[in-house]
């Protein structure tokens, strides 16, 4: 695989979901297929309680003060290893609902950030944004930071904080009959969570003794026109298009990439348009090709998807149990956007 000329790679991780307040448990309870999702408050038009996969925290907060605790949660756990002193030098690439969500939290591009910057009592570079592109804002943001590195910043923290536990969210996506309930089987479980990735040069600063990780080889992005509330034929154009640009980037084809790790949630939308593109980028034949799905485990969690996936990846290189080095991570959203990374975990050097 060849490497993009600004080579990034991921650091340290942070992961906050329903399974596990940090990114070893949750990562450890993915692994297992771990799931826990419990009743809401919410009733479906059958009249039954909505099931969710909530975080547990020790307070019942809600909303943007619920976003804002779990997102500390996972930057403090990312940044651990980095002295205080140095969060300001470090841009924040916050990543959030799109802006099509249902029912979308008040706040989110503006208010958000700097309550995370008081309540971790830090503040982050001028550089730092807020990328509100969904499950495909992860990749967006690993775009964003290859550029930032490239241009001579040497660490950048990519953060996500989501929850679809929001009645004016919920209830659109339960009308819309997008929710798992005893009435439909063509549906997600509703997640939350946050999550956290410090991205830096390969073998340099900011992981424990310059340790290995996941380099990220190749990014692509792609739209799809029949995007899941048309009625158009979906061909799996858009990720395809995403799929094959990362590939190209990376200079390796499908049947190079040992594993994947997807957002896909249990829609058959979803699931039919990633066996479309498997069947239009994978040229040779592969005898076994795992495909991984976090949110089986943690819900449909939005923008915090990617990062999960990612976390995942990172966890199963670190820990010897990834089928192969090479994963390549896909990313869909309700708007049309698609995007991929190709990673390859990297040792370290000895």
């Amino acid at each position: 695989m060849s490497m993009p000329t600004s080579a990034i790679c991921i650091r340290r991780t942070g992961l906050v979901t329903s399974v596990g307040l940090n990114a070893a448990a949750s990562c450890a309870a993915i692994r297992a297929k771990v799931t826990n999702p419990s009743e809401t408050r919410f009733i479906d038009s059958e009249g039954e309680r909505i099931m969710a996969h909530a975080v547990p925290l020790e307070k019942p907060w809600r909303g943007r003060a619920k976003l804002v605790r779990m997102a500390a949660l996972a930057v403090q756990e990312c940044l651990a290893g980095v002295a205080r002193e140095r969060w300001d030098e470090i841009p924040l690439l916050l990543c959030v609902a799109e802006h099509e969500r249902p029912g979308r939290l008040q706040g989110l591009d503006d208010l958000l950030f700097e309550e995370l910057q008081d309540l971790l009592g830090a503040r982050f570079s001028a550089d730092s944004l807020v990328v509100a592109h969904g499950r495909v804002s992860v990749v967006v943001a690993l775009a964003q930071a290859q550029r930032l590195i490239g241009g001579g910043v040497p660490l950048v923290l990519v953060a996500a904080v989501d929850s679809l536990l929001e009645w004016p969210t919920l209830g659109a996506y339960e009308r819309g009959n997008r929710v798992l309930t005893a009435g439909n089987s063509n549906g997600f479980i509703p997640g939350e969570g946050a999550g956290a990735l410090l991205v830096g040069v390969p073998g340099g600063p900011g992981g424990p003794g310059g340790e290995g990780g996941l380099v990220c080889a190749g990014i692509g992005f792609g739209i799809e026109k029949a995007h899941i509330d048309t009625e158009e034929p979906l061909r799996g154009d858009g990720l395809s298009a995403a799929i094959e640009a990362g590939l190209a980037q990376a200079g390796c084809g499908m049947h190079d990439i040992d594993y994947r790790v997807t957002d896909l949630s249990g829609e058959q939308y979803y699931f039919k348009e990633a066996t479309l593109a498997l069947a239009r980028t994978l040229r040779q034949r592969k005898e076994s090709f795992d495909i991984w799905h976090p949110a089986e485990c943690i819900g449909e969690a939005g923008a915090v998807a990617g990062v999960a996936a990612l976390a995942v990846a990172d966890a199963a290189g670190r820990r010897g149990y990834a089928p192969g080095p090479a994963v390549l991570v896909h990313m869909a959203n309700d708007a049309g956007q698609r995007a991929c990374a190709v990673m390859r975990f990297e040792e370290a050097a000895a």
